[in-house]
């Protein structure tokens, strides 16, 4: 019992101490504290203020970037243009070259015979209707925006290998 009446005291004692300690040192804490948030608040408004940019410069650079993006634009629209142009004549002249070999492979069944003829008829006539029908897809071809071009590119393209492929096994096997 005597044991813990001492230790009772000694801890109550200590507390006494470090409460006139830690009042103390909590006055000193909070001036140094308000003195340290005060000098922060006053640099940082200093800072904010003095590197802000005026409403005059942030107009000027939103002209800027407008016109960037509006000579982008241009650049993008020229490009596609000139891709177009590029691709509607290879695939013109690819028409043509269709066109030349299915008549010259009509030729070749004319002084062939009539069994070729009955024979070859069917499918030239499918390939030239195939052929008029990618001359046409072209010519109708409206601009749509760039996922509908890319998408009309490619499922040409894809016509036009088709064509060549069967042209290439029909006339193979005449040859």
């Amino acid at each position: 019992m005597i044991k813990k009446a001492s230790t009772m005291f000694t801890r109550a004692i200590l507390t006494i101490y470090f409460n006139k300690l830690f009042n103390q040192s909590k006055r000193k804490t909070m001036k140094n504290s308000i003195f340290v948030f005060a000098t922060i608040g006053i640099m940082a408004g200093t800072l904010l203020t003095g590197c802000e940019k005026t409403s005059e410069q942030k107009v000027e650079a939103t002209k800027e970037n407008v016109g960037a993006a509006k000579q982008e634009l241009k650049d993008a629209k020229a490009d596609y243009v000139a891709e177009w142009q590029k691709f509607k004549t290879e695939s013109e002249e690819q028409i043509k070259a269709n066109e030349k070999r299915i008549d010259a492979f009509k030729e070749k069944m004319e002084k062939a015979g009539p069994k070729v003829k009955a024979k070859y008829r069917k499918e030239v006539a499918e390939l030239e209707q195939k052929n008029r029908d990618l001359k046409k897809k072209l010519e109708d071809y409206k601009d749509e925006g760039q996922s509908k071009w890319e998408e009309f590119k490619t499922n040409f393209n894809h016509d036009m290998d088709d064509i060549g492929k069967t042209m290439k096994d029909l006339f193979k096997d005449n040859d």
